[in-house]
């Protein structure tokens, strides 16, 4: 028996797919956070591969790590203990909080102290927190402005210079500080709306991890809980006062240990002191390059071991404040010097040397963070006369956080932690430019 073939229903299909429109899908990928993520991881592994290949791998088993903090990670991996950040036995130190040379040490401890695999794991380590922060970077421009924005922050933070080369140009905790930075302010936006005290308990906690790695985002730390306390509703001071204890709890270990090491109160660091002095003092520049730090002048060096660590710094201090207190003019041209060199990328002559130096590389560098630091200023006035939600917290980072190195030292490195947030605001403006000028086109 043969069977009759059916014939062909002429109805149209109840589903139809149709091509994304090719400007939908170019949308669709320029906002994929797996290529953004893909597209950083690559950048940053690329120009490490080129710097190492373009170095001796002796050099770079010894050199990265004779920093304070590669320096007190040898000590922990040897068994000397939270030590002897100068490359000597020099005895206990809180140069700095504990949670990265912590780290570091472990590296020495799997891999083998000043050995070229240690340095490669923790430039790998490195530019995985620099990608990381993308995810952040991503979550905040989209809850300020939809993905269109989300995704142009984090492109801008993916072919950001200083986000590449200090992924691997020094073994500071500086791309896990941007990293903490970023996700500190995405955590601080999400939270006003919640009732839940673990959440503001991990935010606390989120705030414990970045003072110890960190301890200068301790400045951001009174505006923000200032910010959530006043932005709660109903307003509520008590959830708040739950993420600052939870913060201080975290300390407390590292502070107690330095009380009976010490036997003085050293909440986070030591070392404002010295810092202060060497950017204060007869001798001082707006561009430091080491002079009268212990780590490379002797004479300060053997101060340092006969009066001890907190002796030593009482003693800076003092002198530090003296010399300002003093000096009033010369500190104010020293002050406006760090403060162009923080914003152009570590000089306080930008124009002369953009046309000084002719390498492409540095002008795309130096014009990239003007850019960066021009942008951040039109938006945070764009932000407050929109009366913007999120206005203050975004404005803190750029306006509070660089003050410690106004007054003290202006290296690149030490503006990192907020770089995440300057790209955001970046981005906010340059959204605003082009759809500005779209708007006047089509007018």
């Amino acid at each position: 028996m043969v069977l009759a073939k059916k014939p062909r229903s002429t109805k149209p299909p109840s589903r139809i797919i149709a091509a994304r429109p090719p400007k939908t899908a170019l949308r669709a990928v320029l906002t994929s956070l797996p290529l953004i993520l893909a597209a950083a991881l690559a950048l940053r592994l690329g120009f490490a591969w080129n710097y190492a290949a373009h170095s001796p791998h002796r050099a770079l088993s010894i050199i990265p790590f004779l920093f304070e903090s590669g320096n007190i990670a040898h000590s922990l991996a040897t068994g000397s203990g939270f030590s002897s950040p100068f490359r000597i036995p020099t005895g206990p130190t809180a140069w700095m909080t504990p949670l990265y040379p912590l780290f570091l040490s472990a590296i020495m401890r799997i891999f083998g102290a000043y050995t070229f695999a240690s340095w490669l794991a923790a430039v790998l380590c490195n530019i995985g927190f620099s990608t990381a922060a993308c995810l952040p970077v991503y979550a905040v421009g989209r809850r300020i402005g939809g993905a269109s924005l989300g995704a142009a922050a984090a492109w801008l933070w993916v072919i950001f210079p200083n986000a590449i080369l200090l992924s691997f140009e020094s073994l500071w905790d500086t791309s896990l500080s941007a990293l903490l930075g970023a996700t500190v302010l995405w955590a601080t936006l999400r939270l006003p709306d919640s009732r839940r005290r673990l959440a503001w308990a991990a935010y606390g906690f989120l705030w414990g991890v970045g003072l110890m790695t960190n301890a200068a985002l301790l400045s951001l730390l009174p505006f923000l809980l200032a910010w959530l306390a006043f932005r709660a509703r109903p307003r509520n001071f008590a959830r708040p006062a739950l993420a600052a204890a939870v913060a201080l709890f975290c300390c407390v270990p590292w502070t107690v240990r330095n009380y009976v090491v010490f036997h003085t109160f050293i909440p986070l660091r030591s070392v404002l002191g010295l810092q202060l002095w060497v950017g204060n003092n007869p001798r001082a520049k707006v561009v430091w390059l080491g002079e009268q730090h212990p780590i490379n002048d002797t004479v300060e060096r053997n101060r340092y071991v006969t009066l001890g660590e907190t002796a030593y710094m009482h003693e800076k201090l003092t002198n530090a404040l003296d010399y300002i207190l003093r000096h009033p003019a010369r500190e104010a041209g020293l002050v406006a010097g760090r403060f162009v060199s923080i914003w152009a990328g570590g000089t306080p002559t930008p124009v002369a040397d953009f046309f000084r130096n002719r390498s492409l590389w540095f002008r795309y560098v130096l014009l990239f963070n003007l850019a960066a630091a021009l942008g951040t200023a039109i938006a945070i006035v764009l932000l407050f006369r929109a009366r913007h939600p999120y206005a203050v917290p975004l404005a803190v980072f750029p306006l509070v956080f660089p003050w410690a190195y106004y007054l003290t030292l202006a290296l690149p490195r030490y503006r990192h932690p907020i770089d995440p947030v300057l790209l955001l605001l970046l981005a906010v403006t340059v959204r605003r430019f082009v759809t500005s000028k779209v708007a006047v086109t089509m007018s």
